[in-house]
């Protein structure tokens, strides 16, 4: 007597055992309002919080300065939480990867802008920063329905950098410290247009190579 052929047998043994064939379970969609989100919402709340004490008492009494500084880091901070939030818990979302950006650049912009207002920082850095800044926000909508390009260590270390910077000029430091805030704010700028550049190279290709696979 022959033998069954092997998937025959395989469903034969299914009856027998009245055992259903194994099915994979589809994935846990991950919703867009979660903790790594709403450490993102947050850091665009403490912006206006931010603009008001850096400009109470003229923009230059040392105790709100202090508290502008204070604000500006806890911001920050959470620029760094929620993203080892959304990698170690699996938060991330395309809301997340826009989002989180965007906030970035408010913060930032709104520090540098009321920097340059306070006649402490040159308007042609504000200027350059901006215009990246803004530039890769509109590239980032400009591909979004080809993909989302997440953040390279290179554009890490431009956000560390401008940080770095933007509290050096914050604290109400002496004049002796003017070649340190100097040399951060030269090293942000550079960084910031590198990664500019790189990051507008990708997005070329990520469109390219969409348009290929939709064949529009």
């Amino acid at each position: 007597m022959s033998a069954l052929p092997s998937d025959a047998a395989d469903e034969g043994l299914t009856r027998a055992t009245g055992d259903a064939p194994a099915q994979v379970p589809e994935p846990t969609p991950v919703p867009t309002l979660n903790l790594a989100n709403l450490l993102t919402l947050s850091r665009l709340v403490l912006v206006p919080l931010f603009v008001v004490a850096l400009f109470t008492g003229d923009g230059h009494d040392t105790t709100w300065r202090a508290i502008a500084t204070g604000l500006f880091a806890v911001a920050s901070f959470t620029d760094q939480l929620d993203g080892w939030v959304a990698r170690r818990y699996g938060l991330i979302t395309d809301f997340g990867k826009i989002a989180d950006p965007i906030a970035d650049k408010a913060l930032t912009g709104a520090a540098l802008v009321g920097l340059s207002i306070l006649g402490e920082l040159g308007w042609w850095v504000t200027i350059v920063i901006a215009v990246r800044e803004i530039g890769v926000t509109l590239l980032r909508f400009w591909v979004i329905r080809h993909g989302v390009i997440p953040a390279s260590r290179g554009g890490k270390a431009k956000t560390m950098a401008q940080i770095a910077a933007i509290t050096a000029y914050l604290l109400p430091l002496p004049a002796g410290a003017d070649p340190v805030r100097w040399a951060l704010m030269g090293l942000a700028v550079v960084l910031t247009v590198v990664t500019g550049v790189d990051y507008l190279v990708r997005a070329v290709r990520l469109r390219a190579a969409g348009r290929r696979v939709t064949g529009s």
